[in-house]
């Protein structure tokens, strides 16, 4: 079941993120909901604040009056988060709850998708097995899990050059 948890988007009062992850948390807790409500996170970045000569890093909330909660949804679930003091609804048309897409989920810095099939590295030799490259092998410089691409330092015309390619086109060279 947990496999089929998402991440959704709850709007809360500004100010009130933190307290409304807590609270939601702590309603998992008493619960026993953990396999419903996964994780509940309040997405912040590091932001240097100059005051006079005086430099500190502080959290600042990307999405101030938004929490980011990985559920699987169900009447329970959508209820406990729905009714947690300080939420005021899904983001998604009417009640509806709409989850993120993985593109979203990995701009917002929530979580970092991994692509299951591209098992490759940066370094590593591989030998192209089809496309207009068919037979040409050379290293990967560079891989792009939204586009699913490859760069691959192809040797052509007695100089490296770079060829970006669709990682199914490429398999690990023996």
């Amino acid at each position: 079941m947990a496999e089929d948890a998402k991440w959704y988007v709850a709007h809360t009062y500004s100010g009130y993120e933190n307290k409304v992850k807590d609270n939601i948390e702590k309603t998992v807790e008493n619960r026993g909901m953990q396999d419903l409500i996964l994780d509940v996170r309040v997405p912040t970045e590091d932001v240097i604040e100059e005051k006079g000569d005086e430099k500190k890093v502080v959290k600042r909330k990307i999405f101030p009056g938004y929490v980011v909660i990985k559920m699987v949804l169900t009447d329970e679930s959508w209820y406990v988060v729905r009714n947690t003091r300080g939420v005021t609804g899904f983001v998604g048309p009417g009640s509806k709850a709409v989850p993120l897409s993985d593109a979203e989920v990995e701009r917002m810095g929530v979580e970092i998708i991994r692509m299951k099939d591209i098992d490759f590295d940066i370094g590593d030799n591989v030998s192209i097995k089809s496309g207009p490259m068919e037979g040409f092998s050379g290293k990967v410089t560079s891989i792009n899990n939204e586009t699913r691409k490859i760069n691959v330092a192809v040797s052509m015309f007695g100089r490296e050059t770079p060829v970006e390619i669709d990682y199914t086109q490429v398999e690990h060279m023996e």
